[in-house]
């Protein structure tokens, strides 16, 4: 007899069941998810297509207004970076592939050699406007449609692009795409990997294991991409809040998130430091709970600190419990007597709280004064 309890035994993420080969390829629902992620920029490149090509044909009697609409699909796209930046930048580069080839049409006509030299002019004039690949690409995708499909008139495909242009940095600023969400999610994944690579680094010094400690490494290196996604998500979102009527109260959230991601990429920098230092000392395989100890309660404030990513009110919690830690972070006194390795470790953790200390919206100066002169 059980009581009446369930005789399965419980999963844990470490032996619960992963989908493998046909049935995981075609799961269905990582296609919905990738659709409700893109459903603004999807709307986006709709309504500015559309309003150009509508513009284009009522508005200027355009009978083709082909750029028009192409030029606001490759303007906009559907990448993480919607900066409206990054947008003009690629509505240029379109722009100079159109007068070029405009140009040339011009000069020498239509044909194979044309052709050829639209291309090399473009990509020449391209690359010296632009170090980014991404503008001489675009600028060429353009002189190509404008060299292969005839015209009516010269210049009209050159007004086309303007038209396309204008409505994907109209749409950018009107229709915004919702910079908090993308943000708070890449931060919440630094933050999940901090606290991963910490717990492991924690175990590791709890058991002497060396091993883990390595693992623990592996992780803390890995952690600048998630870093520099961050950063990226965070530019595109301050920079469409800036120009966009409808995120204006969004931008003391990005600030201030900006603010903690500059924190938090020191202290992903220093966290390697521990790592490293951690691998050095596990070597001998002798369990060390103080540091252990420590290192656990810096993971337990940086755990607040991610929440308030989403609730301001915990990042005085936060400082509070940062600051009773770092008081304690005097190498001679939480370690009487041990060995120059082990005080070293402890001294490696000072930077570290003091970049989360920061993160909370402490001044510097303030944060390296909480920690005790050594």
């Amino acid at each position: 007899m059980n009581g009446g309890r369930d005789p399965s035994p419980p999963t844990s993420a470490l032996t619960a069941t992963i989908p493998t080969g046909w049935r995981a390829r075609l799961d269905p629902r990582r296609g919905f998810a990738r659709v409700g992620d893109s459903a603004v920029p999807i709307l986006q490149i709709v309504v500015a297509a559309t309003g150009a090509y509508v513009f284009a044909v009522y508005v200027l009697g355009h009978p083709a207004p082909l750029l028009a609409a192409t030029v606001t699909v490759s303007s906009l796209g559907l990448v993480r970076d919607a900066r409206p930046r990054r947008v003009l930048e690629t509505v240029v580069g379109m722009l100079v592939g159109i007068l070029v080839a405009e140009l040339l049409l011009l000069v020498a006509g239509s044909g194979w050699w044309q052709l050829a030299l639209a291309l090399a002019l473009t990509l020449g004039v391209a690359r010296f406007l632009s170090a980014q690949p991404g503008f001489a690409i675009a600028a060429a995708i353009q002189s190509l449609i404008v060299m292969v499909i005839p015209a009516g008139a010269p210049w009209i495909r050159l007004v086309d692009g303007v038209v396309g242009g204008v409505a994907a940095l109209l749409v950018t600023a009107l229709i915004p795409r919702n910079p908090r969400a993308a943000e708070v999610r890449d931060g919440g994944a630094l933050f999940d990997a901090v606290d991963s690579t910490a717990g492991t680094l924690s175990q590791a010094l709890r058991r002497g294991d060396r091993l883990r400690a390595a693992r623990g490494l592996e992780k803390a290196r890995a952690l600048q991409s998630l870093v520099d996604a961050w950063r990226e998500s965070l530019d595109s979102g301050l920079a469409i809040a800036r120009i966009s009527p409808f995120l204006r109260r969004q931008r003391f959230d990005l600030e201030r998130h900006e603010r903690i991601r500059q924190a938090m990429d020191l202290a992903t920098r220093n966290l390697r430091v521990v790592a490293r230092r951690v691998v050095y000392l596990c070597d001998d395989g002798q369990a060390r709970p103080v540091a252990a100890e420590v290192l656990g309660e810096l993971l337990r404030a940086c755990d607040l600190i991610r929440g308030s990513l989403t609730d301001i009110s915990l990042e005085p919690i936060a400082q509070e419990t940062l600051r009773a830690v770092a008081a304690r972070l005097d190498p001679a006194t939480l370690l009487p007597g041990a060995g120059f390795g082990d005080q070293n470790l402890i001294a490696a953790m000072r930077p570290l709280a003091v970049d989360l200390l920061v993160a909370t919206g402490m001044e510097s100066a303030e944060a390296r004064a909480c920690v005790p002169r050594i």
